[in-house]
C-alpha cells in the first residue's frame, strides 16, 4: 500500500542515495569502465608518437568518446534502462567514426585501434551475458573474465609495442624475454584480482541495496515518502515542533453491525479495500504529513487546508460507490489549526504522530458527521476558501463538543 505523495525534491534525494545520482553514476561509469581502454590506447600512442600527440585531435577524440559513453550510459542507468552491450560499444563507435574521418583508412592499420575495439566489444558481450545470467557460478566466471580483460588489454598493447621491428628489422618472440613473462603473469593476476573484487563488491552492493529498499518501504509505510526523505537528509525533521496543519478523519458508519455478520477474513479484505481507496485518492496530493489507519477509521494530515478540503470531497465521491456495495457509508470531519508533530514514545519504541486540540476537534467533527457527509469547521473553511467565502445559505450545524465552552459551527461541505 502506497501512502506517499507524488515525488518531491526530498524523494529524489533519497532515490539518489539508494540508486545513485546522475553525477555519481557518471563518475562511476567513467572511472570504472569507460576510461579504461581509451587510457590504454592513449598511452600507446604517447609512447609511439611522443608527447606531441597531445596537441593533435586524436587524444581529445579518445577523451571525448569516453566522456560521451559515461554521460549517455549514466542517463540510461538513472532511468533504469540497462543496455550493457550498447553501453560498451558506444565509446569505441564514437572513436572509430571520428578517427576514420580524420585519418581515413590508415586508422585501421594501427594495431592499438583494433585492440581497443575488440576489447570494447568483448566487455560488452560479457556484461550482456552477465545481465541475463542467474547462475551464481556462471556470474562469477563472467565477472572474472571482465576483470581479466582489463589486465589483458594492457598486455596486448604492450605486446603490440614490442612486436614492432627493431633497428635490424627483426621481431623477437614476445615470450622469449623473461621480463615479458613477468609482465604477462602480473597483468593476468591483476585482472583476476580486479574481477574478484568486482564480484564481491557487486554482491555486497546488491545486498545493501536490497536491504535499504526494504527498510525504505517499511519507513514509507509509517512516515510517508516525503517525510522519510526529509528524515534521511535531516534527522531533525522528526523532532517535536509546533505547526499549523489540516487534520481530517473518515470513519465508516454501520461497520460494527456489518462485521458481526461477516467472517473475519472478509472483514479484513473489506478494510484493506477501504484503505486502498483512501490511498488512491491521495495520489498526486502534495503536502502529506501523516496517514494512519485504525480499524474502520483513517486519519490524514495535510499541510494546507485548501488541499485537505479538496481531498475530502474527492474521497467522499470515491468512497460512496465502494461502501454502497457493502451497505455502508462514511462520515468525514476536517479541522485546521495548531498541532505538535514529531516522534513520540520511549527510547526503544517511537512513532511519528500529530497531536493537539486540532486533532481532537477533527475527530469529533467526524463522529458528528452523518454517512456521506463532510463536516468542516468554519475557521478551516475560511482558511481553505479565503478567496471564495462560504455562501450565506451554506448548511451548517452548531455542535457542542466535549471540552469546548462554546458551540463549534461546522459547515456541511
Amino acid at each position: 500500500m502506497n501512502i506517499s505523495a507524488a515525488a518531491s525534491p526530498g524523494a529524489n534525494s533519497l532515490d539518489d542515495r539508494l540508486a545513485g545520482s546522475r553525477r555519481a553514476l557518471f563518475w562511476r561509469e567513467l572511472l570504472g569502465n569507460a576510461a579504461h581502454f581509451p587510457l590504454a590506447n592513449l598511452f600507446y600512442e604517447i609512447v609511439v608518437e611522443g608527447w606531441e600527440m597531445l596537441t593533435a585531435p586524436d587524444a581529445y577524440v579518445l577523451i571525448g568518446a569516453a566522456l560521451t559513453q559515461a554521460w549517455v550510459v549514466s542517463g540510461w542507468q538513472r532511468a533504469g534502462r540497462s543496455r550493457p552491450m550498447l553501453s560498451n560499444l558506444l565509446g569505441p563507435a564514437v572513436y572509430v567514426v571520428l578517427e576514420t574521418l580524420i585519418e581515413g583508412s590508415a586508422f585501421f592499420a594501427q594495431p592499438n585501434h583494433s585492440i581497443y575495439v575488440v576489447f570494447g566489444v568483448g566487455v560488452g558481450l560479457l556484461r550482456w551475458a552477465l545481465a541475463r545470467s542467474t547462475n551464481e557460478n556462471v556470474r562469477l566466471l563472467l565477472v572474472l573474465a571482465e576483470g581479466l580483460s582489463r589486465g589483458l588489454v594492457l598486455l596486448f598493447m604492450y605486446a603490440a609495442l614490442e612486436s614492432r621491428p627493431g633497428p635490424d628489422g627483426l621481431v623477437k618472440p614476445f615470450f622469449a624475454d623473461q621480463s615479458h613473462q613477468y609482465i604477462t603473469l602480473a597483468l593476468v593476476a591483476l585482472g583476476l584480482l580486479i574481477g574478484l573484487l568486482a564480484y564481491f563488491e557487486q554482491r555486497t552492493l546488491g545486498l545493501l541495496r536490497s536491504t535499504a529498499g526494504r527498510l525504505r518501504q517499511f519507513s514509507e509505510w509509517s512516515l510517508g515518502r516525503d517525510l522519510t526523505s526529509q528524515a534521511v537528509a535531516d534527522a531533525d525533521a522528526l523532532s517535536l515542533r509546533a505547526v499549523e496543519l489540516a487534520v481530517l478523519f473518515v470513519d465508516l458508519r454501520g461497520f460494527t453491525a456489518w462485521s458481526e455478520n461477516h467472517p473475519p477474513r472478509e472483514v479484513v479484505h473489506m478494510l484493506n479495500d477501504f484503505y486502498a481507496v483512501v490511498d488512491h485518492a491521495l495520489a498526486g496530493t502534495r503536502g502529506i504529513v501523516k496517514i494512519k489507519f485504525t480499524a474502520d477509521e483513517a486519519m490524514v494530515v495535510l499541510r494546507e487546508p485548501e488541499t485537505a478540503l479538496a481531498f475530502c470531497r474527492q474521497l467522499r465521491d470515491r468512497l460512496a460507490p465502494f461502501l454502497a456495495s457493502h451497505a455502508l457509508a462514511a462520515g468525514i470531519g476536517l479541522h485546521h489549526g495548531a498541532t505538535v508533530q514529531g516522534l513520540l514514545g520511549s527510547e526503544s519504541v517511537r512513532l511519528f504522530d500529530v497531536i493537539g486540540d486540532t486533532v481532537n476537534v477533527a475527530k469529533r467533527l467526524c463522529d458528528a458527521a452523518q454517512g456521506g457527509e463532510i463536516l468542516v469547521s468554519e475557521s478551516c473553511y475560511r482558511s481553505a476558501c479565503a478567496t471564495n467565502p462560504a455562501p450565506a445559505n451554506m448548511p451548517y450545524r452548531d455542535l457542542a463538543l466535549k471540552g469546548k465552552a462554546a458551540p463549534l459551527r461546522a459547515l456541511i461541505a
